[in-house]
């Protein structure tokens, strides 16, 4: 039995769209029938909508929240001793998100077909990547697949705090910075040459500044378009760019020489890595694949490289925290961390210790960099300001001057 997607017209001819569980798409359609709907479209929920819709585990059609929620639900009914299928259904039947729902039906209809949970997840791999499917088959294997489960579910809803609270410092700054162009542009586009019009009918030289505002004034009145169209193109061919591995390298590598975003995305790379990999050593999942899925989990090219080299030294025989150590770009005390997780044999407790670690320098830098970012911001705004003011007000206090 599969899960269905459909499309169909009710007796007032509005049109309807919901899930159903059948065993072939005609099956639904005489379902819908039954109802009293004329079926339109039926399609069974499967990986080819899964990579049409373009879901991701961190972003996109099933947000960070939605999943976190349904790993803690699927992993709180595992635990209760409910059969995989029944909490499948159970956390369906719980769940708001249309998108999220016919994921969920899906895997189930992979599970009730006989296949494991991993399987089934593994048929969606834009919903639930490498890592995480992985997890999810060691704890099957294990036999602790609810204990598993919440590790992910704290995986996730930590991931998605850190992320929030990312996003959430960054907000007043973006919405700083656009209004500070809005409030200049719209001083240097109506008010200053409406302003400085008023002394131009008399036949005398402008100050400096006033000459040079106005001219800039000018400019933008006349090529203010032009900026626009360059701004959107840099945009666009900065996110080409990115799409060039040979290119997002160097820009990663730039990032993470930088004084403090580059111990921010060190920080805050480091932390996924850790975490991930403190789920899949607890989990069962042996060390080299550990690292080689762990590594998926980290944006920074560099830093992922490393790791995939660090792999390679581990499986010739050194130790994670000697591997990790070469590159010299993971902090020395997530290093020394992990030597020690290796020499009392707890290296998940203690890559667990060093991702929360990590994620504690990652809030205090943020917190830091948003402490000095806002008032140098203000600052700077209020300097701009202070200029254009002055290039106005110049032309008054020489207005005797400029009547003789």
């Amino acid at each position: 039995m599969g899960a269905f997607e459909y499309t169909a017209l009710d007796d007032r001819g509005k049109q309807k769209r919901g899930l159903l569980e059948g065993d072939t798409p005609r099956q639904i359609r005489q379902q819908l029938r039954e109802q009293g709907l004329t079926p339109l479209d039926v399609q069974e929920v499967g990986a080819q909508q899964d990579k049409r819709k373009g879901i991701r585990l961190f972003g996109g059609g099933i947000s960070n929240a939605e999943l976190a929620l349904f790993t803690r639900q699927l992993a709180t009914l595992c635990r209760s001793g409910m059969p995989v299928e029944e909490a499948l259904l159970a956390a369906s039947q719980q769940t708001e998100g249309s998108r999220l729902q016919s994921i969920i039906l899906g895997v189930r209809a992979r599970v009730v077909e006989g296949r494991t949970l991993a399987a089934g997840m593994g048929e969606f791999p834009n919903s639930f990547p490498q890592m995480y499917v992985a997890t999810v088959d060691a704890g099957e294997r294990s036999g602790h697949l609810d204990e598993v489960l919440e590790r992910l579910s704290d995986y996730t809803e930590s991931r998605q705090d850190l992320q929030r609270k990312v996003q959430a410092a960054l907000y007043y700054p973006v919405f700083l910075i656009l209004f500070a162009i809005t409030v200049v542009s719209f001083l240097m586009i109506k008010v200053v040459p409406d302003v400085v019009e008023v002394f131009q009918s008399v036949d005398a030289k402008l100050p400096l500044l006033t000459r040079a505002m106005l001219a800039f004034s000018h400019f933008l009145q006349q090529f203010f378009w032009l900026l626009l169209l360059i701004t959107i193109g840099g945009v666009f061919g900065f996110r080409a760019a990115l799409r060039r591995e040979s290119s997002r390298r160097k820009i990663h590598l730039r990032l993470l020489d930088l004084p403090i975003i580059g111990r921010l995305v060190r920080g805050v790379n480091t932390a996924r890595f850790t975490r991930a990999l403190s789920i899949q050593v607890g989990s069962g999942v042996p060390v080299l694949d550990a690292m080689s899925i762990s590594s998926q989990v980290i944006t920074n090219l560099p830093m992922r490289e490393s790791v995939e080299e660090a792999a390679r030294r581990v499986r010739e025989g050194a130790s994670i925290s000697r591997a990790l150590a070469a590159d010299k770009l993971f902090p020395p005390i997530t290093l020394h961390l992990i030597a020690s997780g290796e020499a009392s044999g707890q290296l998940d407790k203690m890559l667990e210790r060093a991702a929360l670690d990590q994620e504690r320098e990652a809030e205090t830098l943020i917190t830091a960099m948003m402490a000095l970012l806002e008032p140098v911001m203000i600052l700077a705004m209020a300097g701009i300001v202070l200029v254009i003011v002055l290039a106005i007000l110049l032309p008054i206090f020489d207005l005797n001057q400029l009547v003789k």
